[in-house]
């Protein structure tokens, strides 16, 4: 059976389906998909919002007889394949083989949840709440936490009690045949589709061609990435290597339970103890960002042999005494051996970044919330994917809303490693943006980097808002701009206001959706993956053109490896990537055909700089307005979009 035979004119969904309208972009996505799986092609293919992807690569990667993983940007997008698109073609077709495979952090650890519980930390207030996960433990099929709405997504009771690659036992563990870990590998191993995240595919690859060669996901056919202009980011973290106070923390926590779960006497509290001791003195002797950055900073090899020599050898004796120690008792417990492996972890990575990391990597120190971090990345990652992945055999598709800047794909392959004769494919939005958006450049806000375009972009953001009575996201391209902006205009805007960073993601969109008027002020996890179809926005506030930070260590040494190639890093680098997440910012505007609204970008570089025609033509063709009165024309009061259409849903 072809995907015509499910897709199009006439076929399963439109005959089950009695709101189903077949799309001639979501036909031709889903043959190109078809082509490239038999083919064993990789294909690169973007697919304007609104076309239907997610239906377009499910049909015939379940028609295509392989095994076939879907990896997803978002554990969002993987619950709703799950939730909402699986099923639909379930309805249509029967019982699926299909598995859902994610981290191991989003499952329940049986052993490390029972000794939380008997532990004396069950009686503190961390544990406030284990009275729920013990609930949701009885009749829970999956273990995986985003069943438990309840729980924050921040919430410090799960760290203690998730899985984890450093604390999942093995076979050796009494709750292994029980395990929800266990269960999931065993369903994904017989389903022929499987339902992964970028994160959990890249920690697989990475673990694959590592030292011990082992893998999370089993061996497949063929792989198909949604979202996939987050590749690179995600790639660069899993072929990097870091070490937090996070991670030693939890090290010293389960070192304390596992050592007296064993009944052990002697040093260990005092081992454990020096430990902590000599990682705060570490990563305090860390430089830190100046006054109001933020984000990563350089560490030279010559801050590891001047500054921090002797702290990091304190910390890497403590780890080795504890290791010591461990090893001396593993007789007692798989938990304790266990121990002894990861402090010598930990003390390899650390070695490992203080020496640079394997190859060409960047070291570096992030501050971020109570967490430091130390790491090493990769400068590029294009060679070890086109190694380890695009020439591993087996199709390979890339898809996105956001891959081609500028009418090219030629960024994204220079950026992925694809130099070899890859596929290419460029589906525009079924939706009429000419009549459904207005893009806003207004004159006179200035350069973002003049004194006074904080206060005159406030004031446009107050007259936009005004204009649409709220139902507006403000895009924000740092947190420093996050900071001033909301702080400067909330008072004036005549509306509820949510701020990113006051309450989880997910609780900030629930109460901006629930609201129908808000004002949402987010940076980055606003920028993509959310979908908010219907009246409730029918703005989008973008502050600036998102450059990438030319101080962060990956993005400088990114900006020289392309000027030893004799190449210009602006134009090649920068500019491409910024106009992508731009692409991004827009997309958040317009999620089905009842949909309609105004983007407006304050930064009025995309006007008056060359550059910014790479941004205008990597945009849909949105109807232009440089005027508030012309906004007005476009957008009438009282005559907002309705709630979107039936058949939006059915497409994905």
């Amino acid at each position: 059976m072809s995907v015509d035979a499910w897709l199009g004119e006439g076929g399963l969904l439109a005959r089950a389906i009695s709101a189903y309208e077949p799309r001639a972009a979501q036909l031709e996505m889903a043959r190109a998909v078809e082509q490239a799986l038999a083919r064993d092609d990789t294909l690169l293919l973007e697919a304007g919002t609104g076309t239907g992807k997610t239906l377009a690569y499910l049909v015939p990667a379940l028609l295509s007889g392989k095994k076939v993983v879907i990896s997803t940007g978002t554990k969002t997008l993987q619950d709703q394949i799950m939730q909402r698109d699986l099923p639909l073609l379930a309805s249509v077709a029967g019982e699926l083989s299909v598995a859902c495979m994610k981290g191991l952090p989003n499952y329940l650890c049986l052993r490390r949840y029972e000794e939380f519980r008997r532990s004396p930390a069950a009686f503190m207030p961390l544990a406030r709440q284990l009275p729920l996960i013990e609930r949701w433990r009885e009749t829970t099929l999956t273990g995986d936490r985003s069943e438990l709405n309840e729980l924050a997504e921040d919430n410090a009771l799960w760290h203690e009690i998730q899985s984890s690659s450093e604390t999942r036992i093995g076979m050796k563990c009494q709750y292994f045949e029980a395990c929800f870990v266990t269960r999931m590998r065993r369903e994904a191993e017989q389903a022929r589709l499987l339902i992964v995240n970028h994160h959990l595919f890249f920690a697989d690859l990475a673990l694959r061609d590592g030292a011990r060669g082992s893998s999370v996901i089993p061996n497949y056919d063929a792989v198909i990435f949604d979202e996939a202009h987050m590749i690179e980011d995600v790639a660069t973290d899993f072929f990097g290597v870091s070490v937090s106070t996070n991670k030693i923390e939890v090290l010293m926590r389960d070192a304390q339970r596992a050592f007296a779960a064993a009944h052990l006497s002697g040093p260990y509290e005092r081992l454990v103890s020096a430990v902590g001791l000599t990682a705060s003195r570490f990563f305090d002797t860390l430089p830190r960002p100046r006054t109001g950055e933020s984000g990563r900073v350089p560490l030279p090899s010559e801050t590891f042999v001047v500054r921090l020599q002797e702290p990091m050898f304190a910390l890497d004796n403590a780890l080795d005494a504890l290791a010591s120690y461990a090893k001396s008792r593993i007789a007692e417990s798989e938990a304790v051996a266990q121990i002894a492996r990861r402090a010598e972890q930990i003390r390899d990575e650390v070695a490992l970044i203080a020496e640079g990391g394997p190859g060409d990597q960047v070291t570096w120190t992030l501050a971020r919330g109570r967490s430091t971090s130390i790491g090493s990345s990769p400068v590029e990652v294009g060679a070890l994917l086109r190694e380890r992945l695009f020439l591993r055999g087996g199709a390979c598709v890339l898809t996105s809303a956001s891959l081609a800047t500028n009418a090219s794909f030629d960024y994204v392959r220079a950026r992925l490693g694809i130099d070899y004769g890859a596929q290419e494919t460029c589906l525009a939005s079924p939706f009429d943006y000419a009549e459904q958006a207005a893009l806003y450049l207004p004159k006179g806000v200035g350069d973002p980097r003049d004194l006074a375009f904080t206060e005159r972009a406030c004031a446009e953001i107050e007259a936009l808002v005004k204009l649409t009575r709220g139902g507006a996201f403000v895009l924000c391209t740092s947190n420093r701009a996050l900071r001033e902006l909301s702080s400067r205009t909330r008072d004036k805007l005549g509306c509820s206001v949510l701020v990113q960073g006051e309450a989880p993601n997910a609780a900030l969109l629930d109460a901006f959706r629930a609201d129908g008027n808000a004002v949402l002020f987010g940076t980055a996890g606003f920028w993509q993956g959310v979908d908010v179809p219907g009246s409730a926005l029918r703005l989008v506030i973008i502050d600036k053109l998102p450059f990438d930070v030319p101080s962060d260590p990956l993005v400088s040494a990114r900006c020289h490896r392309l000027k030893e190639r004799g190449e210009e890093p602006f134009m090649r680098y920068l500019v491409p990537a910024a106009a992508l997440t731009l692409k991004q910012g827009f997309g958040r505007l317009i999620r089905s055909r009842a949909d309609r609204g105004i983007v407006a970008i304050l930064d009025q570089r995309v006007t008056t700089k060359g550059y910014g025609k790479v941004f205008l033509r990597s945009l849909p063709n949105a109807r232009r307005c440089d005027t508030l009165a012309e906004l007005q024309a476009f957008f009438r009061p009282g005559q907002g979009p309705a709630d979107g259409v039936a058949n939006e849903g059915l497409h994905a």
